[in-house]
């Protein structure tokens, strides 16, 4: 798009809102559409992951991604975050190399490669009992030595996750085939994983843009190079504009001032990772006020709750609501922004939403 004719703040919001928030479709579908899930094991009501999808995923249920995970092709992966990938990606992000470890480490990781190897789909606690590694200081936090070598072995792409039973991860082998290390070829995984990166946010803000940078060559330190390259081309690489003075970059040929665009009347609360919020610096150009995820603030430093999740209506962020289940109900306590909206249409939105997550949890 030429420089010279920009969308305005308004487009970019409902261009933004319209799609992320896609019709809800099939679970592999939404995976394959987003090309990444946020995860994380907080529940409140549920985790991220399943608060993601429910939004983009006809019928879902809390658990349904962990549950359908071992017959799908995809995989638990560190990216700028960690999440969930189609399986095909995982191409782009090996090898991804050393972790770091010393050679008492890496002899110790050796064993427990060799370990899963003849053991199988094998547990953090099978590790645990054949080794009896103790414990580790890591990162100003007391570390389980057995659980610290399988989610590095993980994370350098020598075992995969195969399954979650209770929530723990279960490790097994995973090889993958030799890649084509040439510079062509690594510029060009480069490129295709910062261009997944733009797919999930955008439009995205150049300092946002930046930032999740950032992130990727933490998550592809082997490709650091080749990402900030893509990054220093982004100009010709991605649509972009200035609006209200600051640059913007969007996928090509998309169009946000299109008539497309367009937003429902639907009350949502969105998890605090969900890519409509994920960028604070573009939630508060977007919607005029700063969200916080408090989870780790002291109880009396809290403004908003302990996982307040946005509340978007429209397109407007109204405020935030903590949801909880006590004795089999759903509770909520919300908070605004701005002045409560008045009249029956937000109280119908509101009840309508509430009743659907209800249904998601299954209550």
């Amino acid at each position: 798009m030429s420089l010279f004719k920009a969308p305005s703040l308004g487009q970019l919001r409902r261009y933004a809102i319209a799609r992320s928030l896609f019709k809800p479709t099939s679970l592999p579908r939404a995976v394959a559409r987003l090309g990444f899930v946020q995860a994380d094991p907080m529940r409140a009501p549920a985790r991220a992951q399943d608060l993601i999808l429910a939004h983009r995923v006809k019928d879902y249920r809390a658990g349904e991604l962990e549950r359908r995970y071992p017959r799908m092709a995809i995989e638990e992966a560190f990216f700028v975050n960690y999440g969930f990938i189609p399986r095909e990606t995982l191409t782009l992000l090996h090898p991804r190399g050393a972790s770091g470890w010393d050679a008492r480490m890496q002899a110790r990781a050796q064993d427990v490669l060799d370990f899963v190897r003849q053991h199988g789909p094998t547990y953090p606690k099978d590790v645990q009992a054949h080794f009896d590694h103790g414990r580790i200081r890591r990162w100003g936090s007391d570390l389980n030595v057995s659980n610290h070598l399988l989610e590095g072995l993980h994370h350098r792409g020598l075992l995969r996750v195969a399954r979650r039973q209770g929530g723990t991860r279960v490790y097994e082998m995973v090889e993958h085939s030799p890649q084509d290390d040439s510079y062509e070829t690594r510029r060009a995984r480069a490129g295709q994983l910062l261009d997944m990166v733009v797919q999930l946010y955008a439009p995205l803000p150049a300092a946002s843009l930046g930032y999740l940078c950032t992130l990727l060559r933490n998550g592809v330190p082997h490709l650091a190079i080749e990402v900030r390259q893509a990054q220093e081309n982004a100009i010709s690489r991605y649509a972009h504009a200035q609006v209200d003075g600051l640059l913007w970059f969007w996928p090509q040929g998309e169009n946000p001032e299109a008539a497309r665009h367009q937003v429902d009347d639907k009350l949502r609360f969105l998890a605090p990772f969900d890519p409509v919020v994920w960028d604070r610096r573009r939630f508060q150009l977007f919607w005029g006020w700063e969200y916080k995820l408090e989870a780790y603030v002291p109880v009396h430093k809290r403004r908003m709750g302990h996982y307040a999740m946005p509340m978007l209506w429209g397109e407007q962020m109204l405020g935030w609501a903590n949801l909880k289940v006590a004795d089999g109900r759903l509770q909520h306590e919300l908070g605004f922004a701005g002045p409560r909206p008045r009249g029956s249409s937000f109280q119908r939105a509101l009840d309508e939403a509430l009743q659907q997550m209800r249904g998601f949890l299954g209550i």
